[in-house]
């Protein structure tokens, strides 16, 4: 690019951040095809009400001790159920992180995580 300056210059590097991106954009699906299959678990009462979610904050199974369903206490249940919904989707929404901000932090652009 003769007579361009700097300007090859910089077409070169914006010709490289884009494949940077691309590369992290297959990564980050890659990342995605994995949580779906690790498993996180919310539990409350101890361990009376479990509820199961994968990487991506989707539920996978909600495991319920018949022994609290004898008591009939519905408001009771319900608290245990969202105390465990929480307690899981917290675990999930940790491991997506420490995945994603694995291959942001390859990348090498300070801030970029931010904006996932």
């Amino acid at each position: 690019m003769k007579g361009l300056g700097g300007l090859g210059d910089m077409a070169r590097l914006m010709k490289q951040a884009q494949g940077q991106m691309r590369q992290m954009q297959k990564q980050m699906g890659e990342v995605d095809e994995q949580l779906k299959t690790r498993v996180v678990e919310g539990s409350a009462g101890g361990g009376m009400v479990k509820v199961l979610l994968n990487g991506l904050q989707e539920p996978m199974d909600v495991v319920i001790d018949p022994s609290i369903l004898a008591e009939g206490d519905a408001e009771f249940i319900q608290e245990m159920i969202l105390a465990a919904l929480r307690q899981g989707l917290k675990k999930s929404k940790e491991i997506a992180e420490e995945e994603k901000n694995r291959i942001l932090g390859s990348v090498g652009l300070p801030g970029l995580e931010k904006l996932l």
